[in-house]
């Protein structure tokens, strides 16, 4: 069973962020590290919160190992993320757009298929809680068995 209570870590690979953060959340615990390489021991927390993060990760599959690796095997994976649209004319305009768009907001990746990464990293996503807009995802994601 887990915890009622939460104790929030943020990560962040830029220092500057990480400045912004503290000032909005003095008493969160900040560290500067990359999602490729999270500096936590195997199996360490319950849930990991990700907003709006895996568009700019420059490894994704790796990132998720990380994540897959510090959570606990009952753990959850919590995302909200724009991911590639279904449509084909949506997805063919992210493309066309993809590489102007990532130059100018600092590596953001707006056609990135994040849920079938997600899945093919060992995870399933549930149903329940799901949400979609456009090309906004919100989800809950558990380790699938090995």
């Amino acid at each position: 069973m887990f915890s009622s209570e939460a104790h929030p870590i943020g990560l962040d690979p830029s220092a500057d962020a990480l400045r912004r953060a503290r000032r909005r959340a003095s008493e969160v615990p900040l560290v500067r590290a990359s999602a490729q390489a999270l500096p936590f021991r195997d199996g360490t927390f319950e849930t990991v919160v990700c907003g709006l993060v895996f568009c700019s990760v420059p490894e994704p599959a790796k990132a998720l190992a990380e994540v897959r690796r510090i959570l606990l095997p009952a753990g959850r994976l919590r995302m909200l993320e724009h991911v590639r649209a279904r449509s084909v004319l949506g997805a063919r305009l992210q493309d066309l757009i993809q590489p102007a768009w990532t130059l100018f907001t600092g590596g953001c990746h707006p056609n990135r298929n994040t849920e079938r990464t997600v899945e093919i990293a060992g995870f399933r996503i549930e149903e329940e809680g799901r949400r979609s807009r456009g090309t906004m995802r919100r989800f809950q994601a558990v380790p699938a068995p090995e």
